[in-house]
């Protein structure tokens, strides 16, 4: 059986679609798995165990110029590749007009069917295109964790019952286990962010534990406050070089553990199941949160209003450190 995953962006999300496609292998193990992403996502993708094909679009950036020739010889290799293979089932996880056309162009086996959400789940965008494209639409309960939206409906549309076990498949790179804390400060959104000063606080009392810390960043405002935090933390902060999210995730897997924001960085540490501490100024953790992914005490998500504070993120610190040892 040939499988097409549609699944095109953001980071988080990507991440929360991965669980999915073990299920299936769990389920079906002889199915081919293909997945349609934005090529910035691809370098993780190809880590996501069980995935064959990867086909890669910028619809992000086709959507800028639709009628310039260049978008017009990129569209046409994109789908010549994507109708390469014909498939058995189509299942957009997405639930937008973009995905919803992915899926359209995408070519069908003899009884091939597309399937896709019926409706939208608290939280996550939704269009209506998606519903008219599939063949078959499944409805799923509107207040779900995104990881549990991806399983179930996958499940539902090939017929088998979602394991209990819970597995990302992500894999990373051998790189040398570091003693060192990833500060993951860098998300889409201004109002997800922790202010400054609690990193400096809670990096000063890493590097008092003998921990030294690490700074990725993936623009140039991220690389400022990366700079900015090295700066008053000294020579144990180190501002990491711009990555792909390949390298970047083979960098995190090393680590002893990332502390960060809501942000899809953050994601990959969840998949990657390293003690990690999710920080949320929104009560939105039981809907994209670690929760879902692990005990209550290896990984955690603190939330208040306004932010958390340093002391209550270094105690789950500590929590998920006594956790991991």
């Amino acid at each position: 059986m040939k499988i097409l995953i549609v699944k095109l962006s953001s980071l988080g999300d990507v991440v929360h679609a991965m669980p999915a496609v073990q299920d299936i292998r769990a389920a079906m193990p002889q199915a081919r798995i293909d997945w349609v992403v934005e090529k910035s996502f691809a370098p993780l993708v190809q880590r996501c165990e069980g995935v064959q094909a990867i086909i890669g679009c910028e619809l992000r950036r086709w959507r800028k110029s639709p009628l310039g020739a260049q978008t017009r010889h990129e569209w046409r290799a994109f789908r010549d590749e994507l109708r390469s293979q014909a498939y058995d089932a189509v299942i957009d996880l997405q639930g937008l007009t973009k995905s919803a056309l992915v899926a359209r162009v995408a070519r069908m086996a003899e009884n091939g069917k597309r399937f896709a959400l019926a409706n939208q789940t608290e939280g996550s965008g939704y269009e209506a295109a998606t519903r008219w494209v599939a063949d078959v639409a499944i409805r799923i309960e509107p207040r779900v964790h995104a990881v549990a939206r991806s399983r179930e409906l996958c499940a539902r549309a090939l017929g088998y019952e979602v394991p209990a076990p819970l597995r990302f498949g992500l894999k990373a790179g051998a790189d040398t286990a570091m003693r060192c804390v990833a500060f993951v400060h860098g998300t889409s959104r201004d109002d997800k962010c922790w202010p400054e000063a609690h990193w400096v606080d809670l990096g000063r009392r890493l590097i008092g534990q003998g921990f030294s810390l690490g700074l990725p960043h993936g623009n140039e405002p991220e690389r400022e406050r990366s700079e900015r935090l090295a700066a008053a933390l000294g020579p144990q902060a180190q501002v990491w070089p711009r990555l792909d999210l390949g390298q970047l995730t083979d960098r995190l897997a090393a680590c002893a553990g990332v502390i960060g924001v809501d942000s899809g960085l953050s994601h990959i540490a969840v998949a990657l199941d390293l003690p990690h501490v999710q920080i949320y100024n929104f009560d939105t953790a039981w809907r994209t949160g670690p929760s879902l992914h692990s005990g209550p005490q290896r990984q955690q998500a603190v939330y208040a209003q306004p932010t958390p504070s340093a002391d209550a993120v270094w105690q789950a610190w500590q929590q998920v450190q006594e956790a991991a040892s």
